[in-house]
């Protein structure tokens, strides 16, 4: 009921391979995919989630909090009505299972720049969900030696991934060797687990300059799952004022659940949240495109439940817009 109203109020009708909705300021962006969320866990107490982190769900998690905390206040209750909330109970977030989509790699999970770390605080804590429903990805948990620090194994964090492939040349190279290939067993374990939950039911995520979707770069398989991967300079530039630099943006690879990983729930909901001028024409790209592996988020024509949820100016580029 949610998404009705806001396609009502729209100007834009979608006749695109991925249906979108258009708002007209970023705030309404975040209410919108807020609203469409909580309609989502009222129904689905239970679900498996997945939610994004960084600047692009900011005031998505800004809605959500303030929803929940102020549920019983009249103005609150009047935006729900108003908007198509149609729930008289407040969603329990409480019995959700979380997956994290993606961690830059190497990073210690307590530095403040980890997305673990930002899980801990905004969703964790500031959605009320339980830790202990949380697949998260840990570097530290990953280690799990008897070396002491993920220091001890690469200089200045920098994995070199061509180790999967070749000899090493000595011992420390061997000990880099081993802990990648642990890393890798790691990642086809951590997608077992999602499978086993099921799949992801609720997929929320951004779309990066390159069209990624996670950490799903230009190029990726759309059967691709969850892996240690290298990315290109453009999500690198776009990763820099998170790491501290360009430099250390270069030596970082990650880990990120792949594009099946996302789409393997047949009857998921999908949302990509993409706002401003910069991204119009990487979102008509992927939602007009056939599927193809130049735009990672084609991918999501398989499922019936994608969107892609979408400021004016992101929307700027498409046909529909362009003829209107």
């Amino acid at each position: 009921m949610v998404e009705k109203i806001f396609i009502e109020r729209s100007k834009y009708k979608s006749t695109t391979r991925i249906p979108y909705v258009v708002v007209d300021t970023l705030p309404k962006l975040g209410l919108l995919t807020s609203l469409r969320f909580l309609e989502w866990v009222a129904i689905n107490p239970k679900g498996v989630i997945s939610l994004p982190t960084g600047k692009t769900p900011e005031y998505f998690i800004k809605w959500t909090q303030k929803i929940l905390n102020q549920w019983d206040n009249s103005k609150i209750r009047s935006l729900c009505d108003e908007n198509g909330l149609e729930v008289t109970k407040k969603p329990d977030l409480s019995n959700l299972t979380f997956v994290q989509i993606d961690e830059f790699f190497p990073i210690n999970p307590v530095q403040k720049n980890s997305f673990y770390d930002y899980i801990l605080n905004y969703y964790v804590k500031g959605f009320g969900l339980k830790k202990k429903n949380c697949l998260l990805i840990n570097c530290e948990d990953i280690l799990k030696t008897d070396i002491k620090s993920i220091e001890d194994i690469f200089q200045n964090r920098k994995v070199d991934l061509s180790l999967r492939y070749r000899d090493p040349k000595n011992k420390i190279e061997q000990n880099q060797k081993d802990f990648i290939y642990k890393t890798d067993q790691w990642c086809s374990d951590y997608e077992e687990k999602i499978r086993n939950l099921g799949g992801i039911g609720f997929f929320l995520g951004g779309i990066g300059p390159d069209g990624h979707i996670a950490f799903n770069i230009k190029g990726s398989d759309h059967n691709s799952t969850t892996r240690l991967l290298e990315t290109n300079f453009e999500t690198q530039a776009a990763a820099a004022s998170d790491l501290g630099g360009i430099n250390i943006a270069r030596s970082r690879l990650v880990i990120s659940i792949g594009l099946q990983t996302i789409t393997y729930k047949s009857d998921s909901t999908a949302l990509i949240i993409a706002a401003g001028d910069a991204k119009s024409q990487i979102v008509r790209d992927s939602i007009e495109s056939e599927p193809n592996i130049e735009y990672p988020a084609s991918v999501l024509t398989r499922l019936d439940g994608a969107r892609f949820y979408l400021t004016e100016g992101a929307s700027s580029k498409l046909t529909d817009v362009v003829k209107n």
